[in-house]
This record gives C-alpha cells, structure tokens and sequence, in this order.
C-alpha cells in the first residue's frame, strides 16, 4: 500500500516513535524508509551577525571579527551536520535490524518550508511526524513545523504520532462524512486492519440542531419586508421537517456504503451514527474508548478543494488523545452513485421537479424520497408527489407555490438560474445595532398566525418512533423505516399523555414564542432547570435541542421529565466562558433541580445574593431579549443606570429608562467607533 515512507526526525520521545512506527509498517508493506532532518545554518548565521554590536570591546577589531566569523560559520555548519548524521544513525540503525531499504536526506533552510517542500515534490506515500518536538513544553498541543507541514501537504497521508506506546492492538476509527478524502481514509483503515488484526469502526455524525438554533437567533435581525419576500417562517417550517431525517438518511447512508466497501474488501466494519457537532461527538467518542487510530479526511465534504485543513480535522487533530492519520488519498465508491436511483421516478414526475427553482431541488426532492421509502413507493408519481408535498405543506401552501409559479413564468425567469438581488440582500441585513437593542425589548405579538396554525394542528397528528434508529415518522403507521430499513412493526406510537400528566405535577407553565412565533411551553421546573447549564451559547443549544426533540415528536410543552437528561448532559460538559470575569451564569438552584430529577443531591454551592431585586414587571421586560450575550447586555444596561440614580429596587420604570438611555448610548458608541470597549464594560461591571 505505501511504497515510500516520509520519516521526519528531532530525537524527540515522538520523533523516535514515529521511526519505530514506520518501521513497522515497512516491514508488513514493504516500504522504504525516507529519513530526513532540516538544520537551519542560516538562520544561525543571520542571528550572529545580528548580535556582533553585542560583543566585548576587543572583538571590533576588524581582522579579530572576520576571524570570529569564520570560527562560527564553520563550528555551526559543521557542529549541525554532525546533528543531523546522528539523528539520522537512529533511522538507519532501526531499518539496518529490520533490512529494510533507507535513503537519508539531510536539508538546510526553515524546517517546515523545506520539509513541505520535499514532501510534495517527491510524493511520499506517507509521512509520519511526531505530534510535538524537542521544543516543546507541559502545555502544548501540536508542534508548529507539524501543523505547517499537515497545511501544506497535499497528496501524501500524513500520520501524526501523538503516543509514544507502539502503534499495535487497539482499533482503528473512521471518520466518514461522504467526502471522496474520507472514503480514501476508509480504505486505508480497512488495509492497516487487515494487515495488523486491528478492528475498523466506522462513524458518522451530523448535526441536526444547528438550524433550529440558528433559525432562532437571526429570527429577529430579519425585518418584515425581508421576511415577506422570503416566507422566512414557512421556509424553515419545511426545511425543519426535512432537514432530521435527511440528513440521519444520508449519514446513515455513508455508513452503509462503508460497510459494503468493507465487505468488497473481505473484511467487515462496525458502524455509528452520532447527531450533535461533528467534532464535539467525535471527539467525545474517542475519548470515551480511545482506539489506536483515528482516520480523518483532509478536507470534508463541504470544503473547496483549496482548502488547506477542514476545521473539524484540524480540531480533532489538535484534541483526540490518539494517533491521527489525516487522508490524502481519494475514493469514490461505486455505490454511491448507485444510491441516487434505489427509487424509479416517471417522466411525468421529473419534469415536473424540473419546475423547482434549482436551489430548493435539492430539498425538495430529498423530502419527497424520504416520504416515499417512508410509506413503502418504490416508484415515485405525480401521486406520490401530491401526497408528499400535502404531507409536508401546510394548508395553501400548493395553491400560493402554484401562483407564484405562474408569476415567475409570467416575468419568464428561468428557474436554473433564480438570484436574489441586492435590494434583497440589503434587506436580510437587517438593521443597525441600535435597531436590534430596540427590536429585543419590543414585545412580539400573542395572536397565532395562519401558518402556525396550520403547523401547529399538522403537529396533533399521531406520531410514531422507530426502534430501530430512532427516527420519526407522523400521520399513518409507516410502512418501512426510511433510515435503518427496519419494517413497519418496528414503530411505537408516541404517547403524549404520559408528558401532559407530567406537566401538572411540575407547576404553572410559562410560554416562550419561538423563532417562528411557534408557542412552546415550559413547566416551572423545566424552566428553572434549564438555568444549570451555563448561560450564553450552550443554555441556547440545550434549549434548541430541547425544543425540537420535542416538536419533532408534535409536542409543545416542555416539562422536566422530558428535558431533565438533556440538560444533565449539557451542565455536565467542560465549559470555560469567554468573559471569565463574568462566570458561566449557572444557577445553584437549577443545579439542585436537575441532580433532584436524576435521583442526585445538589453540591451545595451558593451564588453569592445579588444587591438588586427585580419586580415581576421589569424581569418580564428584561425576559423579551434574547437568552445569553443579549439579555445579559440588557440586563447590564439597566443595572448600570439603576446604580446610577442609586436604585436598588428595578421596577419597570427603572427598566424603561434605562433601556431608553442605553439605545442613546449604543448609537454614540456605533458613531465613535468604541463599540468593543462599550461591550466589555457592559460584559465585565454591574451583574445582578
């Protein structure tokens, strides 16, 4: 499999593994070693020249000094070719006792650049590199010649040793996302497998509630002319019920192509899917049974092909606590070519996708395939295609999709090539900053709208669960799971009832309006115990996470039995805030309310009292900004005028004024340019 083996070397604890690794894999491939080491005479060179003004009195001589150079250039030049000899000894004493072929190559110049330089030039088929050098200390994470080279490096696999125990027993992890690098980087797990009796496991994961949230969070940026031009909220409806179960179809899908890669390679695989943030659930994998290797591609699935290192690769890179072998190496299986025809669709019923603006084809037609496997179509008809969109639409919906298909007709655009405009672009903008602290404290309007009626009753259907994976399917008992292929009677009906008895036990229950003016429901002690994860992003994402669980299985009350082991997970994560002057803004008593619920007792810390006392009119005020970084701006804004006038007491009052005084403020600091020092003196003074 590899021909040439690319071994960097410093005598560092990593380097000296990296030599031994390689050996081992020469000796099953039947590779040659290339060692190599980089002095930078030069450098030494330029930095002595640079500290002659430095030197005693007697060496301004000019013969002395020329004498003096002469004496450096020659003990340096020669003192760090006798360096590199030695550390290049080891490599050929190691390929010597196991006969195998060497060739060394002793380089002059900056270390990375000369070693990327040789790299890509030569073509290695792997390189291995020892994770940190000689240099480094208690606190580092990755070498920087190391991270430079994996940046540069294009074509060979790069195999970054970060243990310095042999590279034998143990598994091998895959990452796979349907990239071309991670399918290459599947192939050579399943090569390194079989040639050391190594187990390969295959995983996947996406993540599902990175829209919801970020829905969420821009609901408020987006004006009323932009949401109306672009049916913001009925977009996200549709793209919400797509989005789950599409991507769990695809991942899963990456999987099982993976397993009949295996399989075609006489060898089989285990395989996972994870939901969440790629690289937090990989990581978190890893680290719970650490495996020899972990494979990652290059660059995934969603990269340019100039790109240097995808974030999550660089990420895991840095943070997995085994040896990482990033893939240069590329394949595209044959099946997955194959997958986009598991179901005949009629001439009739693509001509009429054909009709779909191209940058909703895509979602569209991932839906409607979902829908059929769902309800057991192989071959998909306008029939098909009626149900599916009546299936998913609310009511009206095909009547204003037709109008406005016979709009664009009309204005004869061409539906290959829609754009937005800049007018329109201008418009998702938003407004100023200013704008967005007035727009937070404006309160939304109660009324239910049409469409969210219609969603909310689409939401009373009967909904059913899959054993199997987990995925959800509504309406009719479904026929075969369209994720694991499970048949029908693999589906539980969701039981409602046992939450909405739930919910009477844990006190009143308080509405929150979500992004898409869906009302969402929360008990008392659902709503107290959210505030044991830290404020700001992760109480944003476990809320997000909470609430679209939830919806997806047509609930809208939220009650602490049902959130209680996804807040215990996110209040248990390490989390180290932005603003560490400011805390993670977790409340004791929610801590106390999650560990009750989870059969635990609370570990007694307590939250130093605030100085200030809020009325339930002016806490009602505060709670109309968005949770985390914009209520607690909000709530610092207040506080700052209330210490101002002296009041302890914030009643509404005290609210209004200082919110109005602070919309004169941010427009000041905006003008002057002194918005980031505004921030951190609203981020670090007045909490309460």
């Amino acid at each position: 499999m590899y021909k040439t083996i690319y071994i960097p070397v410093d005598n560092s604890d990593h380097s000296n593994t990296a030599v031994d690794v390689g050996v081992h894999l020469a000796k099953t491939f039947g590779s040659k070693i290339v060692g190599s080491h980089v002095y930078a005479a030069k450098m030494h060179d330029k930095r002595f020249k640079q500290m002659e003004a430095g030197l005693p009195e007697e060496y301004h001589d000019e013969k002395e000094l020329d004498r003096q150079r002469q004496i450096h250039d020659s003990l340096i030049t020669r003192g760090l070719q006798i360096i590199t000899d030695s550390y290049l000894d080891y490599v050929d004493k190691k390929c010597n006792e196991a006969n195998l072929p060497i060739e060394r190559r002793s380089l002059e110049g900056r270390n990375w650049k000369v070693l990327a330089e040789d790299i890509n030039t030569n073509g290695y088929d792997l390189v291995i590199m020892g994770a940190l050098g000689v240099g480094a200390v208690k606190d580092s994470v990755i070498g920087s010649n190391t991270e430079r080279v994996v940046r540069r490096v294009r074509n060979s696999d790069m195999l970054i040793i970060k243990n310095v125990q042999p590279l034998t027993g143990g598994k091998i992890v895959v990452a796979v996302d349907g990239s071309p690098y991670s399918f290459g980087g599947l192939m050579t797990g399943l090569a390194l497998g079989k040639a050391f009796n190594m187990p390969v496991e295959a995983i996947a994961a996406f993540d599902p509630y990175f829209h919801y949230a970020a829905f969420h969070s821009i609901s408020g940026v987006l004006n009323e002319e932009a949401g109306k031009v672009f049916r913001f909220k009925e977009q996200e409806k549709l793209h919400e019920e797509i989005i789950d179960s599409g991507l769990a179809k695809i991942y899963q899908s990456h999987l099982d192509i993976s397993r009949e890669i295996a399989q075609a390679e006489q060898t089989d695989v285990k395989t996972t899917l994870l939901d969440g943030k790629a690289f937090e659930k990989i990581i978190q994998y890893v680290r719970k049974d650490v495996p020899a290797l972990l494979i990652v591609g290059r660059i995934g699935v969603h990269s340019d092909e100039d790109m240097d290192v995808g974030s999550n690769t660089e990420n895991l890179l840095r943070s997995a606590p085994c040896n990482v072998l990033i893939s240069n190496r590329k394949y595209v299986p044959p099946i997955d070519t194959q997958a986009e025809y598991t179901i005949a669709w009629t001439e009739e019923a693509l001509r009429r996708m054909e009709k779909i603006p191209v940058f909703a084809r895509g979602v569209a037609k991932t839906a409607i395939h979902r829908y059929a496997i769902e309800k057991g179509h192989t071959i998909i008809s306008n029939t098909v295609v009626d149900s599916a969109i009546g299936h998913i639409l609310p009511k009206g919906a095909m009547d204003a999709m037709r109008a406005l298909g016979g709009s664009l007709d009309a204005a004869g655009i061409d539906r290959d090539k829609m754009q937005a405009d800049e007018g329109v672009t201008k418009d998702l903008m938003g407004p100023t900053l200013s704008g967005i602290m007035t727009q937070i404290v404006e309160e939304k309007p109660k009324e239910i709208n049409a469409s969210t009626q219609a969603y909310l009753d689409r939401m009373g259907q009967t909904y059913f669960v899959c054993d199997g994976c987990g995925y959800i399917g509504k309406g009719d008992s479904p026929v075969k799971c369209p994720v694991c292929s499970a048949d029908g009677t693999k589906f539980k009906q969701v039981d409602k009832k046992i939450f909405e008895v739930a919910a009477t036990t844990e006190g009143e229950l308080e509405t929150d309006v979500a992004y898409d003016d869906v009302p969402m429901q929360w008990t008392k002690d659902a709503k107290e115990a959210i505030r044991a994860v830290p404020a700001g992003f992760q109480r944003r994402r476990a809320k997000a996470r909470i609430e679209k669980s939830a919806r997806k299985l047509g609930m809208t009350t939220i009650t602490l039995e049902y959130a209680a082991p996804t807040i215990q997970e996110a209040a248990s994560e390490d989390y180290t805030p932005i603003f560490s002057n400011k805390g993670t803004g977790t409340s004791p008593v929610a801590e106390a309310t999650v560990a009750a619920s989870n059969g635990n007792e609370a570990n007694g810390h307590v939250e130093a009292a605030s100085p200030y006392t809020w009325t339930d009119d002016a806490q009602a005020r505060l709670d109309r900004a968005p949770e985390g970084f914009m209520r607690d701006c909000t709530r610092s804004l207040i506080l700052k005028h209330a210490e101002k006038i002296g009041a302890t007491l914030i009643t509404i009052e005290v609210a209004d004024e200082g919110i109005e005084q602070a919309k004169g403020y941010m427009a000041e600091a905006m003008k002057t340019g002194n918005l980031k020092d505004m921030i951190a003196d609203l981020t670090g003074k007045g909490r309460g």
